[in-house]
């Protein structure tokens, strides 16, 4: 059941909330504290401010991402006031702001997204990325595609290639190939057991893959840092080092906000990488990391309004 919030004055459309949602009490509360006399104390400023930060958080858990303008028109304030709150709720740890945006920060190592709430976040560089990595699949290859919101976005852009043999543990990524069949395209879902993010995992999927051989594997990973790849789950860690014995070049797709995001379970030490993908918004430091570990580290720019964007490939000289 579903009920209409009609705090959002300045929206063409009506805004809809689930019923046990939080959000419409705090729009209401807002609009009471709007409608009061200017108080010259500031409180009521620092009042409206708090009641904005609760619905920006309320979305957020909701979504795990918000948009500047969505938020603007639900709370009927400017876009510039919305970018101050993002800062504040930024320098509290509550979020990671993106282009145009903000995703929920959650830096607990076995915490799992599902597959809608991450395929939210940083979209524009997950497009980007995956573009990337689709320019690297050749005709009559056979490549595996782990299971991931990056990798769904590049099998977006695997349509055009002729005589492919996909392999994947993602449901999302068959269930898309599927709906553009082409008869000298191979795609095979390997079993398992279904976790949050919709990645089929465990003993199955590793058998399964014990008997194949890949000319590439492109994976998507929870978090990298120093330390390697990880994933929140311990099934998925073990079915993705499954892909990667499968093949003797593993291309990681992870945009900035991977850097220094830990999951529980390692996957693999960054070395085992034959190239990374990321977008331009990493930090320098971790870039540093990356082309010194890696044997190639490839930047991508994510996609502009006017459609512009480019990418740049660092090797990392004498390594293996």
């Amino acid at each position: 059941m579903c009920f209409r919030a009609h705090a959002v004055k300045s929206h063409s459309r009506d805004v809809r909330f689930c019923a046990n949602s939080p959000v419409p009490a705090m729009l209401s509360a807002v609009t009471d504290l709007d409608r009061r006399p200017a108080d010259t104390t500031g409180q009521t400023v620092r009042a409206l401010a708090a009641q904005r930060h609760e619905v920006i958080t309320a979305q957020l858990r909701l979504h795990g991402a918000v948009r500047v303008g969505d938020l603007a028109a639900l709370l009927d304030v400017s876009e510039m006031t919305v970018r101050r709150d993002l800062d504040a709720l930024s320098e509290l740890g509550v979020l990671d702001k993106v282009h145009g945006g903000a995703t929920l920060r959650d830096d607990r190592s076995a915490f799992e997204p599902g597959f809608d709430t991450k395929s939210r976040r940083n979209l524009e560089e997950k497009i980007a990325i995956g573009r990337a990595a689709a320019s690297l699949v050749r005709a009559g290859t056979s490549i595996g595609l782990t299971a991931g919101t990056t990798t769904y976005h590049m099998a977006m852009s695997l349509l055009d290639v002729v005589d492919l043999t996909v392999v994947t543990n993602c449901i999302h990524i068959a269930e898309y190939l599927h709906q553009f069949p082409r008869a000298d395209r191979t795609v095979l879902l390997i079993g398992g057991t279904r976790t949050p993010s919709d990645a089929l995992v465990g003993p199955t999927a590793v058998q399964t893959l014990s008997q194949l051989q890949l000319d590439l594997v492109f994976m998507g990973v929870h978090g990298m840092s120093a330390k390697g790849f990880t994933t929140p789950n311990l099934a998925e860690a073990e079915t993705n080092r499954a892909f990667a014995n499968t093949t003797s070049d593993v291309v990681v797709l992870a945009d900035h906000s991977k850097w220094n995001l830990n999951g529980l379970c390692t996957i693999m030490p960054l070395s085992d990488a034959a190239m990374v993908i990321t977008d331009s918004s990493l930090r320098s430091d971790a870039r540093g990391v990356l082309t010194r570990e890696c044997r190639n580290l490839r930047i991508v720019e994510a996609q502009t309004e006017s459609g512009s964007g480019h990418s740049d490939t660092a090797s990392a000289a004498g390594r293996k």
